[in-house]
């Protein structure tokens, strides 16, 4: 479920009140005194709970003698009646249910599973147990436990803590912040924070979502569902709890640096939230965020009537995200007028202390109209000699004559260190942020340059992978389960260079010897190549060679290496005498002047699934810990990101003598990884340590897999752990159109944006109104992206791609709704293929992903007067009717279900 009957919690048209009450009478007192301080005007009947003074509305015994049905159940009593109750309410067509208690509750696991099986029978949806409650303000409800009353607003407070919920609440008062909602989740059995983040995504009354949570337990929903979210309006996350994450014990360096937490930051980063640290920092953020556009902002200029304050606030700004821009000459010009006695006029720009608003109002707008600047930032320190209130009033006049202007608008943040009631309020109105103390005002620009980032993120096209790259997963999965069905939980040295060799990823030649003799043999063809050799003690026991001295450099004669052998495979042998010796890998010296050690790997994730990680390598990477990580799959914009994350980027990008290390073919590898761990689940773990990256390239020295077989139902993604859906390759496919012409459908990648300036050239105008029901003439990034760039979880598009040209003949796609029961389609062809038979095709192929993917339905709007769609959509099997809006609509809709097995879907 998701959002199905969640009206019934949010703006139910009666309420129930089921007992009897285990919560005790201080609980009840609070409840009802919460109940009547709300406004709600629908019918409320309280079913085995004692009433309180006064009450006029009605009483029943208990709920068996509750006649007809109510919208949203609210239950005092506890775990012990939980499944009759759910299977009553349930019967009675009841869409919600609150279970309410004082602090959190857990119910024993056999009494949950049960009472969501007979919930789901109904469409019931539950919230707790070990539940605050419930407030929905715009609809005069306060059904909860709360120590403090919500006020009307437009903020959304999510979270499973009755504490944090207590505390934001009592914080919130303080600062005079509203809600449209707040919901208080407790154990999450049913209704958790991935179906409320796609309801307030809908929500016209919220302006941003604000999420406390410790841990997340259906990731793909979760992320699925903020992506979705973040693309309308800001979602904002605190995390506690990460003191007590269960630590990754991996046998890999890959595994040991993904700790739980940085996992957290990378999903939370890959579904565009922004992550703060503290509750005031949660509302800080809504305010800042909610208040400025998403535009480019990182170039900032100060304007301060005190050096020192200035000075404070350029301390910060670089650990904000922050760049001091130099001003032009022209700004500079234009300064100097109000500049302090005695100091130039620059950025930071320093005024007089007493300097009187006219004096701000000509800094600000010179920094504003300065080509280079993208933010700026307003310090005002108190004086007994300038009006503070005036000041307030220009920066507001200045904000306000912005928010008119086309085009981008420039952020304007503010510090008033001596912030009264007025200078808030006159600031508040026009929009603009205000802060007490410059850090404060920085650390709300740190928030305003991560939600843009993140807004850049969802909507950048990415890097296709090069056509070049054409893994061979077959070759690579029978590698995996050969080794599977003997039993082994490692890769041996050979079949792990043959795993990567099948994915492209360069490593240096690796054989294995069982005998001196042997590893003589194999040295001999590589000394004769002009290198040196390594040899390394080969043990499917034994995951760091170094841990045990188990690595010899740059033999160079044959002597040498027989005697190394010996002397490992003795050595180790006899003082691991519960480990498996199998020999030793014998690999060529790779001499690379300029090359740089990286560690590039995977790592399976307790919430999350299959993670990549990358970082500085060699023998100390767990101590250096310079890792960056990110979720499978990758595309070369978040490779390049992780690499960006790390010191070791610093290096990578050349000093001194030293070239710039090929950054692409580093995050193309990071890119193969991530392909890899997507198509073989039962790789758990892998290290490529290290990894030497230098301006020639990259190639793998040391490699490490793990392996483990697949647990569980696979699915339709084709993977058991994946959080993010990939791109589903195994829905192309290949056809014919009538003329002859071989055409390859396929889902569409966000790389494909590029095709559709040619694809809408060959579209008449009019096909264009038929299918968008209006003249569309700006084809831009934020439209194609929304065509382009999917949510696989959610939502389906199939391009026709004519493989002699590869352009764009036509796609149809389908948005199913987050309960994923009904799904809407749309198609758009060439307007010159009318005729050949592809619509035909496309539509078949959607409906054939429709009944995979589960949904029950799948319907359409068409213009009335397009009957060649109307036509096909009859020949479907589609039923229609008018819409009841609108009589030039014609609603289409087919049930999966009734589907003629003729059809071949």
């Amino acid at each position: 479920m998701s959002t199905r009957n969640l009206d019934g919690l949010f703006q139910p048209r009666s309420i129930v009140v089921v007992g009897p009450d285990t919560l005790g009478e201080a609980a009840r007192s609070a409840f009802f005194a919460n109940f009547a301080r709300s406004d709600f005007k629908g019918r409320v009947t309280l079913a085995g709970i004692t009433p309180p003074e006064g009450w006029t509305q009605g009483v029943v015994a208990s709920l068996d003698a509750f006649e007809g049905a109510a919208d949203l159940a609210v239950v005092m009593s506890g775990g012990r009646t939980a499944v009759d109750v759910v299977e009553t309410l349930g019967k009675r067509g009841t869409k919600a249910v609150l279970f309410l208690s004082r602090g959190y509750d857990e119910w024993p696991f056999a009494i949950a599973r049960r009472a969501m099986q007979i919930a789901r029978q109904y469409d019931l949806r539950m919230v707790g147990p070990g539940s605050l409650g419930v407030m929905a303000p715009h609809a005069g409800l306060d059904l909860s436990l709360g120590y403090r009353p919500a006020k009307k607003g437009d903020l959304v407070l999510l979270s499973r803590s009755a504490a944090v919920i207590n505390s934001t609440l009592a914080w919130a008062e303080r600062h005079a912040v509203g809600f449209s909602a707040v919901v208080s989740l407790g154990q999450k059995v049913d209704v958790d924070v991935g179906d409320l983040l796609d309801h307030f995504t809908a929500d016209y009354r919220t302006r941003a979502i604000l999420v406390h949570l410790e841990q997340i337990w259906s990731p793909s929903k979760f992320l699925s569902a903020a992506r979705a979210a973040a693309r309308t309006k800001p979602v904002i996350v605190l995390r506690s709890g990460f003191s007590r994450d269960k630590q990754m014990i991996g046998a890999t360096h890959s595994s040991r640096l993904a700790a739980s937490d940085r996992v957290y930051d990378a999903a939370f980063r890959r579904a565009g939230l922004v992550r703060v640290e503290s509750i005031d920092e949660l509302f800080d953020a809504a305010e800042t965020i909610t208040r400025v556009k998403p535009t480019p902002c990182r170039r900032v200029a100060v304007v301060a009537n005190g050096r020192s304050l200035a000075t404070i606030a350029a301390d910060h700004l670089q650990t904000a995200g922050g760049i001091l821009v130099e001003i032009a000459e022209s700004t500079v010009a234009a300064l100097s007028t109000v500049a302090r006695s005695g100091r130039e006029a620059a950025n930071p720009m320093t005024l007089p202390d007493d300097a009187p608003a006219e004096a701000f109002e000509t800094a600000i707008k010179a920094m504003l109209a300065d080509p280079g600047v993208e933010t700026v930032i307003v310090l005002h320190s108190p004086s007994a000699f300038a009006d503070t209130a005036a000041i307030a009033r220009s920066v507001a006049a200045i904000a306000q004559d912005q928010a008119k202007r086309l085009g981008r608008k420039k952020p304007i943040l503010t510090s008033f260190l001596d912030l009264s009631d007025e200078v808030d309020h006159i600031l508040h109105v026009a929009g603009v942020p205000c802060h007490p103390t410059p850090e404060e005002a920085v650390r709300s620009f740190g928030h305003l340059v991560r939600y843009v980032a993140a807004q850049e993120r969802l909507m950048t096209m990415p890097e296709p992978l090069p056509a070049e790259f054409v893994p061979d997963p077959e070759a690579a999965r029978a590698i995996v389960r050969a080794a599977i069905a003997e039993g082994r939980e490692w890769l041996g040295p050979v079949d792990v260079r043959a795993l990567l060799q099948s994915y492209d990823i360069p490593v240096v030649p690796t054989t294995f010897a069982a005998t001196p003799e042997e590893a003589v043999a194999v040295a001999r063809v590589h000394f004769a190549e002009g290198h040196r050799v390594a040899v390394k003690i080969a043990s499917r026991d034994i995951a760091f060679k170094s841990d045990v001295d188990g690595v010899r450099l740059g033999l160079a004669d044959e002597a040498a290496v027989a005697a190394t052998t010996r002397e490992l495979i003795d050595r180790i042998g006899a003082r691991f005498p519960d480990k498996t010796v199998d020999g030793v890998i014998v690999m060529p010296m790779i001499d690379r002047r300029f090359g740089i050690e990286l560690l590039a790997g995977i790592a399976d994730d307790f919430v999350f699934g299959p993670t990549v990680v990358f970082g500085r390598g060699g023998t100390a990477v767990e101590v250096i810990a310079d890792r960056a990580l990110d979720l499978v799959p990758l595309d070369m914009n978040l490779a390049h990101a992780m690499i960006a994350q790390t010191r070791v980027a610093k290096l990578l990008a050349g000093y001194r003598n030293r070239p710039p290390a090929d950054e692409y073919a580093i995050a193309l590898t990071l890119c193969k990884l991530s392909q890899l761990a997507a198509d073989i689940p039962e790789i758990r773990e892998l290290d490529l340590n290290p990894i030497v990256a230098d301006h020639q390239g990259v190639i793998t020295l040391d490699a490490r897999v793990r392996l483990a077989p697949v647990t569980g139902r696979i699915g339709k993604i084709g993977h058991p752990r994946l959080a993010i859906r990939p791109y589903p390759k195994e829905w192309e496919r290949e056809t014919r159109l009538k003329d002859g012409r071989e055409v390859l459908m396929r889902p569409i990648r966000p790389e494909d944006e590029a095709l559709y300036a040619d694809f809408f050239t060959e579209v008449t105008p009019e096909d264009l109104r038929l299918r968008f029901f209006a003249p569309i003439k700006d084809f831009n990034h934020a439209f194609l992206a929304k065509l382009t760039q999917l949510d696989y979880e959610r939502a389906i598009a199939f391009a026709a791609i004519e493989k002699e040209s590869g352009k764009l003949l036509g796609a149809v796609r389908l948005h199913a709704d987050p309960d994923h029961v009904t799904g809407e389609y749309a198609i758009l062809l060439r307007s010159n293929l009318k005729g050949q038979g592809l619509g035909w095709k496309l539509m078949r192929l959607m409906i054939e992903w429709a009944k995979a993917d589960g949904i029950t339905a799948v319907k359409g709007e068409i213009l009335r007067e397009n009957r060649v769609m109307i036509q096909m959509c009859e020949a479907l099997g589609f039923k229609v009717k008018s819409s009841p809006d609108d009589e030039s609509i014609a609603v289409v809709t087919l049930m999966i279900a009734d589907l003629d097995p003729a059809m071949g879907v």
